[in-house]
């Protein structure tokens, strides 16, 4: 088991990609802090993975409330004892509008929960992650790389994210933490689904796959597998990356098809 004798804060890890997270994280022996607004979905995760035999609690948190992480920290000490990984997959699309159509409060929230959130679970967690030498996951997007119609708001913040991550890597690098982002293309979850249906029917969704050198949208586990190696210690040359999954026939050039970008 690669993650026996850590301690994970996943949030978001009520659904999609959190929730793969979660439950493949306990697998390899982690003890899990499962942390989402919505108690319901937290606490199925917590159940799920105490099917399997593994070790998991639920604590709702806001992540875009920094009393909210002070708690969601100190729960996982109680619990715990320490914190060794935080994968931070909390987002949410809010509204898919271009920049000429975005409002004020739509463009603050969007970066609320897709950058705020990260940021404040990070500053609140790096103290134990230097206890610990830990390290820290970021989910962000391949639309941090690259345009996509109706999202500027979206991609401003999973850019940001990324930039945030790379800097935060140089910063903590020397207090043994590692900080890496993964940027997943197309992956069927709650945060895409609405539109990945009307694409489908309206027919564009065969326009989608036609831009995936496999032809298939990626899943949430395929994300999970990724985290898996850059918070476990087959990662650990790996810092100040941005790793990117399923990208799109139209990124890719001589020697570039592949898992890590």
């Amino acid at each position: 088991m690669r993650l026996r004798g850590k301690a994970a804060v996943v949030t978001g890890g009520g659904t999609g990609i959190g929730r793969a997270v979660a439950e493949l994280f306990a697998a390899e022996g982690a003890e899990v802090v499962v942390s989402g607004r919505r108690k319901g979905p937290l606490d199925e995760t917590v159940a799920a993975i105490a099917d399997c035999g593994g070790a998991a609690v639920a604590v709702p948190c806001d992540a875009t409330d920094a009393a909210d992480v002070e708690q969601l920290t100190e729960a996982t000490l109680r619990a715990f004892g320490q914190i060794d990984i935080l994968v931070t997959s909390a987002g949410a699309v809010v509204n898919r509008t271009s920049v000429a159509d975005c409002t004020d409060a739509d463009f603050t929230a969007t970066l609320d929960v897709n950058l705020r959130g990260a940021f404040l679970c990070s500053r609140q967690m790096v103290p134990e992650l230097r206890r610990t030498r830990g390290n820290i996951v970021h989910i962000a997007s391949v639309f941090a790389l690259v345009g996509m119609p109706g999202s500027a708001a979206y991609t401003a913040a999973k850019g940001a994210l990324v930039s945030m991550a790379r800097a935060t890597a140089v910063d903590l690098g020397p207090d043994g933490i590692r900080v890496n982002a993964v940027c997943p293309a197309y992956v069927e979850t709650d945060l895409n689904r609405e539109m990945l249906d009307s694409l489908r029917r309206e027919g564009g969704f065969g326009a989608v796959l036609g831009r995936l050198p496999l032809g298939h949208l990626g899943e949430p586990v395929d994300i999970a597998q990724a985290v898996l190696y850059l918070a476990s210690p087959l990662g650990h040359r790996r810092c100040t990356a941005c790793r990117r999954w399923y990208v799109r026939r139209s990124d890719v050039g001589p020697g570039s098809l592949q898992r890590g970008g």
